[in-house]
C-alpha cells in the first residue's frame, strides 16, 4: 500500500509533462491532446476529422517523441494497396526464397492521413489490423507492437474522390474528435512562435525551420511510464450509478423517434474506458458524470445515424444527442 500514492503521483507528473512537451510545440489544442492521452492509456483508436492545416501530424509526431514511441505516417490515396501498409513477401534475388517486408503499420503511432481517400479494401486491412492487433503476410501471422494506435484523420469538406467509413468500420474507432479552427487568441500565438524560427544552413543552401524541426527535444517519459498509465486507468473506480447512467444513455439512442441506429454496446465499453482515463488526466482515481458529458460526443456520435425525416428537417445528431444528456441531468451547454 506504501507505493500506491508515490505511483499516483508519478503518473500524473508523466501527464502533466506530457501535455507541457506538446504544449510547446502545438498551440490551443489541448482537448485533443487529452483524448490522444486517453486512446493511449485504454488501448483506443482516434479519428481527427478537421480541415488539412491545422497541425494533426505535427501533434502526433510531438506525441511519440514526447513518449519515445515509433511513429509512421501513411497518406491514403485511391492507388494505395493493403500491401503498401501491412507489407508483402518479397523474392530474395540471392537465396531465390521470399522473405516478409514489413510495412509501416509496425509502429507504436500510426498515423493514416486522410484515410477516406483509400478504397473500401484498404480500410477493411487496416481496420482488421485495428481491431485484431494483428497482421498475416502470406502464410505468417506477426503480433503488432504494444502500444498500438491508429490515429486517423478525414477532412470533412472535401467529398471528391473519398471513401465514406461505412458505420461498422467507423464503430472500430473509440473516439471520433472534430477538430476546429484555433481560437483568435491561439492564433496570434501559432504565428509569433512561426515568425521566431530562424533558417537552418544545409550544405550549400539553407533550410527554413518549420515547427517540426523543435521537436528534438529528449522525451519526457518511456514506454515503462506509459505501461504505469495505463496500470492507473484500470485502478480508477466506476460505480454503479455511472455505469447505470451509460445504460441509459446508450438506451435513449436506440429508442430515440429521430434515430435510426443506436449505438451498439461498443459505446458503452468505450464510454467507461475513456471516462476512467479521463479521470486519470483530471487527478482523479473515480468518474464523475462529467467525465460522461465531455466524452458523449466523441464516443456516440459516429455511431449514430438520424432518420431521414430528421436529416431533411435540419436536425443534426449533435442536437439529438445533447436533448438526451440533458434529459439525463447534464448542466446546459455541456
Amino acid at each position: 500500500m506504501h507505493n500506491a500514492p508515490t505511483s499516483a503521483r508519478d503518473t500524473q507528473a508523466f501527464v502533466n509533462g506530457v501535455r507541457e512537451r506538446v504544449g510547446t510545440v502545438v498551440v490551443g489544442q489541448d482537448i485533443v491532446v487529452e483524448r490522444l492521452l486517453i486512446a493511449l492509456f485504454t488501448g483506443g483508436h482516434v479519428l481527427l476529422q478537421g480541415v488539412p492545416g491545422l497541425a494533426k501530424t505535427l501533434l502526433v509526431s510531438a506525441l511519440s517523441r514526447t513518449i519515445d514511441l515509433d511513429f509512421a505516417r501513411v497518406q491514403f490515396t485511391i492507388d494505395l494497396l493493403p500491401a503498401d501498409i501491412l507489407g508483402q513477401e518479397v523474392l530474395d534475388q540471392r537465396t531465390n526464397e521470399f522473405r516478409v517486408r514489413k510495412g509501416p503499420i509496425f509502429t507504436n503511432l500510426l498515423l493514416a492521413d486522410e484515410i477516406n481517400r483509400a478504397a473500401p479494401k484498404v480500410q477493411g486491412a487496416l481496420l482488421e489490423a485495428m481491431q485484431e492487433r494483428k497482421v498475416t503476410i502470406g502464410s505468417e501471422t506477426f503480433k503488432l507492437p504494444a502500444p498500438f494506435l491508429v490515429i486517423a484523420t478525414q477532412n470533412p469538406v472535401e467529398q471528391a474522390g473519398t471513401f465514406e467509413l461505412p458505420e461498422a468500420q467507423l464503430d472500430r474507432f473509440m473516439l471520433v474528435h472534430r477538430l476546429n479552427y484555433p481560437r483568435r487568441e491561439d492564433e496570434r500565438e501559432i504565428l509569433l512562435r512561426n515568425s521566431r524560427l530562424g533558417v537552418q544552413r544545409s550544405d550549400k543552401g539553407a533550410i527554413v525551420q518549420t515547427e517540426f524541426d523543435v521537436l528534438k527535444q529528449a522525451p519526457v517519459g518511456s514506454s515503462e511510464d506509459l505501461v504505469a498509465a495505463m496500470e492507473a486507468v484500470n485502478r480508477v473506480h466506476v460505480s454503479e450509478t455511472f455505469v447505470e447512467h451509460i445504460v441509459d444513455l446508450i438506451d435513449r439512442s436506440r429508442h430515440h423517434p429521430e434515430v435510426e441506429l443506436g449505438c451498439s454496446p461498443r459505446a458503452g465499453i468505450s464510454l467507461v474506458k475513456s471516462s476512467r482515463a479521463r479521470a486519470l488526466l483530471h487527478g482523479r482515481d473515480y468518474c464523475v458524470p462529467e467525465d460522461l458529458y465531455a466524452l458523449a460526443e466523441d464516443v456516440m456520435l459516429h455511431r449514430m445515424r438520424l432518420k431521414y425525416e430528421a436529416i431533411a428537417s435540419g436536425r443534426t445528431g449533435k442536437q439529438v444527442l445533447h436533448e438526451m444528456l440533458k434529459a439525463l441531468g447534464a448542466p446546459q451547454g455541456a
